[in-house]
Formats: structure tokens, sequence, C-alpha cells
């Protein structure tokens, strides 16, 4: 595959399903939780916040979150692949929830069903991929409902 290829599949689920599928050990885009704890203690309270972390992937994030008191993590990703080992791994730990889904359509989730959300790089996924502009729009709209 050509990298343009690869980009443009950014918003479909096989592709990640095979990222997954071959890749060992938890990867962070951009930084891991302990770089952001500070952020996000100061935007989002650990007492009695529902959190929606968007496009988890196989990262710790959620884990360091819940280390630090946040009782309510709720993971969702296009990656069937991804949310199978993650609700295998993390099946002690009842305060992270995995839930397949797309972010660009979270009709499963109430408006206002969340105190914070956070996207590491969903959002630059999608706007890497083809229809940009419409999935990023949609992702948005979806976000902005919690």
């Amino acid at each position: 595959m050509t990298m343009g290829t690869t980009t443009q599949a950014y918003g479909e689920p096989w592709y990640w399903d095979n990222r997954y599928a071959h890749e060992s050990g938890p990867f962070d885009w951009y930084q891991k939780y302990p770089s952001l704890a500070p952020l996000i203690k100061l935007y989002v309270p650990s007492h009695h916040q529902r959190i929606l972390i968007v496009g988890c992937g196989n990262s710790a994030f959620s884990e360091g979150m819940v280390d630090d008191g946040y009782e309510d993590v709720v993971n969702v990703d296009i990656s069937s692949v991804v949310i199978e080992a993650m609700m295998k791994k993390y099946s002690n730990r009842p305060q992270l929830k995995y839930i397949k889904m797309d972010v660009r359509q979270m009709d499963e989730f109430q408006t206002g069903s969340f105190d914070s959300v956070v996207d590491k790089g969903t959002l630059d996924s999608l706007l890497c991929g083809s229809n940009s502009r419409q999935n990023a729009t949609q992702m948005l709209k979806e976000v902005w409902r919690y």
C-alpha cells in the first residue's frame, strides 16, 4: 500500500482491525497519560465524572485515569479487534468500559450522557482520510451532544 492509500483508510474499521491484530503492546498517539495528567486534572475533576474516550485504541491512557481516581471511563473505538482485546485486558477493572462504536454515530448514548469527552488523535485520523470534512463534522456533532 502506498502512504496515500493508508491514510485514506483511517476512517475504515478494516484498517484499524488489521493494525491492532498485528500490533503488540499499547500505543499512545502524541502523549502518554502521565504527560497529560496535569491538564486532565485541571479540566476534568475526578469526582462524580463520567468520561468518554473516543478512539481509545489500545492506549493505556484510560488505565492511567482510573489509577488517578476516575471511576467511570467509557472507551469507544471503531475496531472490534481492539475493543475485544481491551475488554479482556481490563476485565478486572469495572471502572473501564469498552464499546465498539463509530464516533461519527454514537446513537447508543443519550445526549448529555458524559461530563467530559477526551480525544487524543481520532479527529486527526479522520482528517487524514477520505471525506475528511464530512467525517470530522459528524464526529464533532456527536461529541458536542455529550
